[in-house]
C-alpha cells in the first residue's frame, strides 16, 4: 500500500512539475484554436454596430470585451480611459482595453487590435450615410484575440508574457479611418505616451498588432514599416503560418506603408509588425463588410499561427 501511495504521489508531483513548465512550440495543441467560436464573436460585435465612439454601440463593445476576457486566464483586465477633443473641440471619450498574462514577468509581448468601428459606410457607392458593420474592419480583431485568450486558458503559460490589447480610437476623430483626411489614430498614441504605467523598467520585447483578417480569400503580406522595424518577428511569423496554410502567407511585401496602431509602437521603439489583408475591394468600409464575407477558416488559421508565434522561442 505505502508503494502504491509513492507511486500515486510521485505521479501527482510530476503531472504539477509538468504543468508548471512552459510548453514548447511543438507542443502547442493549435486545433483548440475554433475559427467557428471566433466567428460567433463577429456575429455578437455586429450586434452592437456602429462601433464607434460617443454611440451606444461603442460602450456595448467595451462591456463585451471585458467580459469575455474575465472568463480567461488573464491576470487583470483594465481600462485605460481618456477624453480627445475632435477637431471642432468636442470630447470624445476613449477606453483602451488591456488585459495581463503573466503579469510578474519582466519578458513581455504585447498582441493588438482595434476594436472602434468606422461610424458610416463613406466608400459606399449606393448610401455613404448608412452605418459601416464592420465584420472585417473592425470585428475580426477582436474575435481573434478573445478566441485567442480562451486557448490560452487551456494551455501550459509560454515563456513570455502577454499583454493584449483593444485600442481604441484606431479609425480617427471622424471615425472615418482612411476617408478621413487628416487621420490619425488615438487609443495607441495615448497608451505609448504612458508606457510606464505598463511597463515602469522595461519595453515590451516585441508586438503584433492585428487589423482585418476573415477575409475569406485570405492573402497576408507584410508591409515595409514592419519590416524595418521587426523583420526577424516578420520572418517567423510567416514562417509559422505559411506551415499552417500555405498560400495565406505572401512572402512579398506590399509596395506601401500600412499605418496602424503598430506605428505608435514602432515610434516607442518597441519592434513591432502589422498582419492585415488590406485588398479587401470592393467591401472595404461599405454597407458590404458583414459576416458573410469572413471565413471561419481565415481566422483559425490567423488565429493558430498567432498560438504557435507566441509559444516559438
Amino acid at each position: 500500500m505505502n508503494n502504491f501511495r509513492q507511486h500515486v504521489f510521485a505521479a501527482a508531483a510530476a503531472l504539477l512539475v509538468a504543468a508548471a513548465q512552459p510548453a514548447l512550440a511543438s507542443e502547442v495543441q493549435t486545433e483548440l484554436w475554433d475559427g467557428k467560436r471566433a466567428l460567433g464573436h463577429i456575429a455578437d460585435l455586429l450586434r452592437f454596430t456602429p462601433r464607434s465612439m460617443e454611440h451606444p454601440g461603442h460602450q456595448e463593445t467595451i462591456d463585451y470585451i471585458k467580459a469575455a476576457m474575465a472568463k480567461s486566464s488573464a491576470d487583470a483586465v483594465m481600462t485605460q480611459s481618456f477624453i480627445v477633443n475632435d477637431d471642432d473641440g468636442k470630447p470624445l471619450h476613449l477606453t483602451n482595453i488591456i488585459a495581463r498574462f503573466q503579469v510578474q514577468n519582466p519578458r513581455r509581448v504585447i498582441v493588438a487590435t482595434h476594436y472602434d468601428s468606422i461610424v458610416k459606410a463613406y466608400r459606399d457607392p449606393k448610401t455613404p450615410d448608412a452605418p459601416m458593420p464592420g465584420a472585417n474592419n473592425s470585428s475580426s480583431g477582436v474575435a481573434l484575440l478573445l478566441e485567442t485568450a480562451r486557448v490560452l486558458s487551456l494551455l501550459p503559460k509560454p515563456e513570455i508574457g502577454i499583454d493584449m490589447i483593444f485600442f481604441d480610437g484606431e479609425e480617427g476623430p471622424k471615425s472615418l479611418g482612411a476617408g478621413d483626411p487628416t487621420w490619425h489614430p488615438l487609443g495607441s498614441p495615448y497608451f505609448v505616451a504612458h508606457l510606464k504605467d505598463f511597463y515602469p523598467t522595461q519595453l515590451p520585447e516585441k508586438a503584433v498588432d492585428f487589423d482585418m483578417v476573415c477575409d475569406s480569400d485570405l492573402k497576408l503580406r507584410p508591409e515595409p514599416s514592419s519590416i524595418a522595424s521587426a523583420r526577424l518577428e516578420v520572418t517567423k511569423f510567416w514562417s509559422i503560418g505559411d506551415k499552417i496554410a500555405p498560400g495565406a502567407f505572401v512572402g512579398k511585401s506590399t509596395s506601401y506603408d500600412i499605418a496602424d496602431d503598430h506605428t505608435a509602437l514602432q515610434g516607442a521603439g518597441i519592434p513591432s509588425f502589422l498582419v492585415i489583408d488590406f485588398d479587401y475591394e470592393p467591401y472595404f468600409n461599405t454597407t458590404q463588410d458583414t459576416i458573410d464575407k469572413c471565413s471561419a477558416d481565415s481566422l483559425q488559421t490567423v488565429g493558430r499561427t498567432l498560438l504557435q508565434y507566441l509559444y516559438a522561442p
